[in-house]
């Protein structure tokens, strides 16, 4: 029976994932894909939950990323309803617009967004529901 994995706590992972790091390599160097799809997704999903972004607010960047580019959206003054959110998003979205290459990398990034907003509402849902998950 394999070993049970160590349980760490949001702030854990917060301190262990360096989430510009994470987009830089997992946009170009296969090998890191899981970990920007992973741990990265759960950071930023995390970190954007609780500056209060609704998962919808992704979902709507996810869009204009598909729709408009991942420069484009690099560059929108607000794309979050929050100012703190939005630096931190855009900050985000600039470093993956300088190593993206191509549709197929910026869907990548369309990708990634739609993760982090998959789970912010996992993570909510679970508050409602009282099941002790943060």
């Amino acid at each position: 029976m394999p070993p049970t994995p160590t349980t760490r706590t949001d702030d854990d992972l917060l301190d262990a994932t360096d989430v510009p790091v994470l987009l830089r390599y997992g946009l170009t160097h296969g090998a890191f894909r899981t970990a920007l799809f992973g741990d990265g997704a759960i950071a930023a999903a995390i970190t954007l939950d609780r500056l209060g972004v609704v998962p919808r607010s992704l979902s709507f960047v996810a869009k204009i990323v598909r729709s408009g580019g991942l420069r484009y959206a690099a560059v929108l003054p607000e794309p979050l309803p929050s100012r703190e959110a939005s630096a931190l998003l855009r900050d985000w979205l600039e470093t993956a617009a300088q190593v993206a290459e191509g549709p197929e990398a910026e869907g990548s990034v369309a990708r990634w967004l739609e993760t982090v907003a998959e789970i912010a509402g996992l993570r909510r849902t679970a508050r409602v529901h009282g099941d002790g998950t943060p």
